[in-house]
């Protein structure tokens, strides 16, 4: 028989049953259990070949070495049965350092059906730009202005 020592759970374990978990008490509560964000950084790295970066690290989640060098801040939305248009990207705050920001969208079990990056540039103007004071005053913008200024970039 073999001990935990001799066979150690990955984070992708640990994360499947958390994924269970968090599915079984939105059935029960009507509410997220709140690991969204760990689960969309963890996925977005796995899938995109990126670096996690350290715990509560000032601007980003994540650093892609490979092609040119990138800080990336990844948010992340789900919703069981998929993302509604009135869905907003959580806040962006543009006077930290990050190259591009990931967006990491999941449903059902927490599987991811698309991500999308857009560059730090594109960010800012769109949180900039008149007419809306969450995007303005809070740094937030809906899925579907970011997929408007972003590329996809999952699955290609």
């Amino acid at each position: 028989m073999k001990t935990d020592l001799e066979n150690p759970r990955t984070e992708k374990d640990i994360l499947a049953e958390v994924r269970a978990l968090a599915v079984e008490y939105y059935q029960l509560t009507g509410k997220p259990l709140g690991v969204t964000g760990e689960i969309g950084e963890f996925e977005a790295a796995e899938k995109m070949e990126l670096e996690l970066a350290t715990a509560r690290t000032e601007g980003y989640d994540a650093i892609c070495h490979g092609g040119p060098y990138k800080r990336i801040q990844i948010k992340s939305r789900w919703k069981r049965d998929g993302l509604g248009s009135g869905q907003r990207v959580s806040k962006i705050d543009i006077l930290k350092e990050f190259d591009s920001v990931m967006l990491v969208l999941m449903r059902g079990n927490y599987e991811v059906y698309e991500i999308w990056e857009a560059g730090r540039q594109a960010v800012i103007d769109r949180l900039n730009a008149p007419g809306s004071k969450s995007r303005n005053e809070r740094g937030q913008m809906s899925i579907s202005q970011f997929k408007s200024i972003a590329k996809k970039v999952w699955p290609m």
